[in-house]
Parts: structure tokens; sequence; C-alpha cells
């Protein structure tokens, strides 16, 4: 997988410096490997899951998800009220 390197130059020092939210960049470099460093558009993928990955609570995970939400950083979409979400990775830095 290949890493912009805005996502550690400037991303990261926004998010944990700046936001003071070490959460979302954990949460935010998971998705980016199941998107863009698997070829994907978008990912499904659960609380759960996403925390099992990042090594946080569930509830940061959601705390984390709402924060890059936000910032229009990554973007949720469920087909249904009770289903797991799809999450796409935004790269605003590439036009």
């Amino acid at each position: 997988m290949r890493l912009d390197p805005y996502v550690i130059d400037t991303l990261m020092r926004d998010l944990v410096a700046h936001s003071r939210s070490s959460a979302a960049f954990l949460v935010y470099l998971q998705l980016y490997r199941h998107t863009h460093g698997a070829g994907r558009e978008s990912v499904a993928m659960s609380h759960a899951v996403l925390a099992g990955l990042a090594g946080i609570s569930k509830r940061s995970v959601q705390t984390a998800l709402a924060h890059l939400a936000s910032r229009r950083l990554i973007r949720r979409r469920k087909p249904r009220p009770t289903a797991v979400p799809f999450y796409t990775v935004l790269t605003p830095w590439i036009r």
C-alpha cells in the first residue's frame, strides 16, 4: 500500500495535535488501508471491527467517525438503518 505523504506530513499533525483526536487518525488509517490500499472505493465495516483493527474502544471509533465525517475526510452510507455502514475515504488533497 502506498500512502500519500499528505496523510503523514499534514493530516496526522492536524488530527492528533490540533484536533486532539489521535483515534480519528487511527480510524482514518484503517479505512484508508481497506479502501485505497486495497484498490476499493468503499468498505463496509462495523464499529466493533474498526475498534479491533485500530486497538481502541467502540465509543472512540464512533467519536472518531463523527469527527472525520464533519471534517469531510470520510463519507458514511447505510443502505438500511440497521445495516453495517459503508465508508468512503475522501482525499481532498488529490484533485
